[in-house]
């Protein structure tokens, strides 16, 4: 047998410190008896930030936080290491830069093989800090889920092993069938039968169905724990995992025994809720897209702007330019429309006259729907005031007039009218028509997002989603009502406005600028082409302008630079919101007039900026009402307070 040489043993010292060292995904280092570091591998370094440098010769401690060191927990550490001959544990550790992670933790005591004194400290740590956080969110879905099937109580919902025997018991189960959780988990489920179906074999019919074909379901007597008897509709699923074993099975029951009322019910819930889904789905994809598009639109309008205002006219160029920016606005009103109906625009909540806002637009309606069509309004001379967007709730009238329109074909009549007092705190705005009318079928499908009757390349499909979404974030709803040969009457509630509330109406035009120049701008915005192209504009109107592509940056620039005289942010930004950004830049410099521009915000968004008191510009925008809000910033600054 080969002996192991001291020349040996040295060469396989030298093998054991590369294999550590060369490991990057555990942090291995020794701790002397006291618990100071001697020495530190690549993977230590990597997730603890720390060089061997900055670390070997201090304590361990220095990795837990300052509520652990305070309860002895290191040290506690290294005497159940040495006392039990291994301390192991997860927890949270901190890195160098103040970051925290959740660790795997091993400590082992090494000893002396002559006299067995205590030389220190094999330590090992993983970072377990993805499986932790996605432990978290997979018992946080659990204990939700949990909670919802427990919650429900007209349903009894509840598992069964393999065999038939119940697992779980929740709340409806307790209520419908009358045992308690104690009394029923572990019995077969073949109780709940009549003794003909459990001669006949029913129970295990149903659980055979279910494992072949994946689901049973059947309507059929079943028996409560005090012998009586109830309707049930059951459904029985079957449970496997994703290697495709049969894990159990799922069982659903409901009372039933008032059938048709039941089910009618049922089935009208079950429609409202795919309906909701469906639309909050949509929603959430379309009020993405759209935050997104509105980027988009405000670079191609920008440079188109600018491109136009530097080019000399050219008969073969110019009306190109021109028809590019048309295309480019129509864009920006499909966006709207998209946010509308996602209920993610902003708007502007002011007390809305109803009679006066519909009456002054009725040119542009006249000219919008032409002569064969007659338009006639009617309102209440007391008619009060609404709480909603002027600018939106304009839009919303004309995709309803124009859809009145397009129902005519051979000319009709639109009526324009409204009315208070129906229901309580409610004014209704009705747009009807003498047109085709709708049947039941296209009545329901009407408002769905991207739905149209209209032929291809004619409608988008949102102009009465968008309605819908207005009348939603107004607090109020909107409604259709139609029979064939009939025309269709459009419904828009809105709630009354406060009596403190601001008047306000829909003016359409950008204020003018002051033609300021000079001023010192810094613009923040994570997305390069809009942060290119607010600059080029502000530029262009004769400021110097600095850019920042996200809150970190733009807080640095401020740090750097104490002339800037203001600042314009994107609002919706990763890390930090501009709204956040702002907030820190004002504790510096109390005043510093900041502005946000955003395609949408969401409610809690809102709540920031108007607690900051910050105006707002909506994307995309112009030159003109870019010059405009700067000039809003610079007066608002200069106001007494």
């Amino acid at each position: 047998m080969a002996r192991t040489t001291g020349g040996d043993t040295v060469h396989d010292e030298g093998r054991y410190r590369l294999l550590v060292n060369a490991i990057t995904d555990y942090a291995i280092y020794m701790l002397d008896p006291d618990g100071r570091v001697v020495s530190w591998n690549a993977g230590a370094e990597r997730f603890k930030g720390y060089t061997p440098a900055e670390i070997v010769g201090e304590h361990f401690s220095r990795f837990y936080s300052a509520e652990d060191r305070a309860a002895e927990v290191p040290g506690n550490a290294l005497r159940q290491a040495a006392a039990e001959g291994r301390f192991e544990q997860e927890g949270w550790r901190y890195r160098k830069d103040g970051g925290r992670f959740w660790a795997h933790v091993v400590i082992d005591p090494i000893w002396s093989p002559e006299g067995g004194a205590l030389l220190g400290y094999a330590k090992i740590t993983r970072d377990l800090t993805e499986r932790k956080l996605a432990a978290e969110a997979l018992r946080k879905s659990e204990e939700e889920f949990r909670l919802l099937v427990q919650g429900v109580v007209d349903y009894a919902i509840y598992m069964l092993d393999l065999e038939g025997r119940v697992t779980t018991w929740n709340m409806g189960a307790q209520r419908i069938k009358g045992y308690r959780p104690e009394e029923i988990i572990g019995s077969h489920f073949s109780r709940f039968y009549t003794e003909d179906e459990r001669a006949a074999g029913a129970p295990a019919h149903a659980l055979a169905q279910a494992a072949s074909e994946g689901r049973f379901e059947t309507e059929a007597l079943r028996l409560r724990k005090d012998g009586s008897h109830f309707r049930a509709h059951v459904v029985i699923d079957a449970i496997r995992n994703e290697e495709g074993v049969l894990l159990g099975f799922a069982k659903v029951t409901r009372d039933v025994t008032e059938r048709v009322e039941a089910q009618q019910a049922l089935e009208r819930t079950r429609e409202a809720l795919f309906q909701s889904q469906k639309i909050e789905a949509i929603g959430q994809l379309t009020g993405g897209i759209a935050h997104d598009f509105n980027n988009l639109l405000m670079a191609v309008l920008g440079s188109l702007e600018l491109v136009r205002k530097r080019l000399d006219y050219d008969p073969r160029i110019t009306p190109l330019i021109d028809n590019a920016i048309q295309g480019a606005e129509r864009g920006a009103v499909l966006t709207q429309r998209m946010l509308s109906f996602a209920r993610k625009q902003e708007l502007t909540f002011v007390a809305v006259d109803v009679p006066v806002l519909v009456r002054g637009m009725s040119e542009f309606i006249e000219r919008t729907i032409g002569p064969s069509v007659e338009v006639s309004m009617r309102f209440p001379p007391d008619l009060p005031r609404v709480h909603t967007d002027p600018y939106q709730l304009e839009a919303a009238l004309l995709n309803l007039v124009v859809n009145a329109r397009d129902a005519m074909p051979r000319g009709g009549t639109i009526r324009i009218t409204a009315a208070a007092g129906e229901e309580p705190g409610l004014v209704r705005i009705s747009v009807q028509d003498t047109g085709e009318g709708m049947d039941a079928a296209t009545l329901l499908r009407a408002t769905e997002p991207f739905f149209t009757t209209k032929g291809a390349g004619k409608g988008t499909g949102l102009g009465l989603s968008m309605v819908h979404g207005l009348a939603e974030q107004s607090g109020g709803r909107f409604g259709l009502s139609s029979r064939e040969g009939e025309g269709v009457t459009a419904d828009i509630w809105l709630p009354v406005a406060g009596a403190d509330e601001t008047a306000g109406t829909a003016t359409g035009k950008t204020p003018e600028a002051s033609g300021r120049q000079g001023l010192r701008i810094l613009v923040v915005d994570d997305d390069r082409l809009v942060l290119t192209n607010t600059v080029a504009l502000l530029e262009d109107l004769g400021h110097s302008v600095i850019g920042a592509e996200s809150a970190k940056e733009g807080l640095k620039a401020l740090q750097r630079d104490s002339r800037i005289d203001l600042v314009i942010t994107d609002e919706v930004m990763p890390r930090m919101s501009g709204s956040q950004m702002a907030g820190r830049m004002l504790e510096s410099r109390p005043g510093l007039p900041i502005g946000v521009v955003t395609g949408y915000a969401d409610v809690a968004d809102q709540g920031r900026r108007l607690s900051l008191g910050l105006p707002r510009l909506a994307k995309p925008f112009t030159q003109d009402a870019l010059a405009a809000f700067v000039d809003q910033l610079m007066l608002a600054e200069a106001a007494p307070a």
